[in-house]
């Protein structure tokens, strides 16, 4: 790991005729490395699939350790006293997260914000 002696940022490495190199992806620096610096592995970036990015919630395989909670939330749809409750990141990681809610009875899903 090297930093930039221009402006501080992380230098990647880079790959160029068989040669290799450090770059400042800030301020563009780039300086050669020498064959008795350690050696820089340049590795793929992983890519997603939308499949691998979708969360699936199937109606009726709810995992048995799922939390419940009794007569501090009512479904909207049945008004029912006993629900399912699990959290997820939905937005960015500097806001609170997403409450999910699902009713025992008659299975209405809903979300809430903090």
């Amino acid at each position: 790991m090297k930093f930039c002696p221009k402006c501080g940022a992380l230098m990647r490495p880079k790959r160029v005729g068989g040669k290799s190199y450090l770059e400042c992806p800030k301020c563009g620096y780039t300086e050669e490395v020498s064959q008795d610096q350690p050696a820089y592995k340049i590795a793929n970036k992983i890519k997603h699939t939308n499949k691998e990015k979708s969360l699936i919630v199937e109606e009726g395989n709810e995992p048995e350790t799922l939390p419940k909670l009794k007569d501090v939330v009512y479904c909207p749809k049945c008004g029912y006293n006993e629900v399912y409750y699990w959290t997820m990141q939905t937005r960015a990681a500097d806001e609170p997260p997403t409450r999910f809610y699902k009713c025992v009875k008659c299975g209405y899903v809903w979300r809430e914000y903090e």
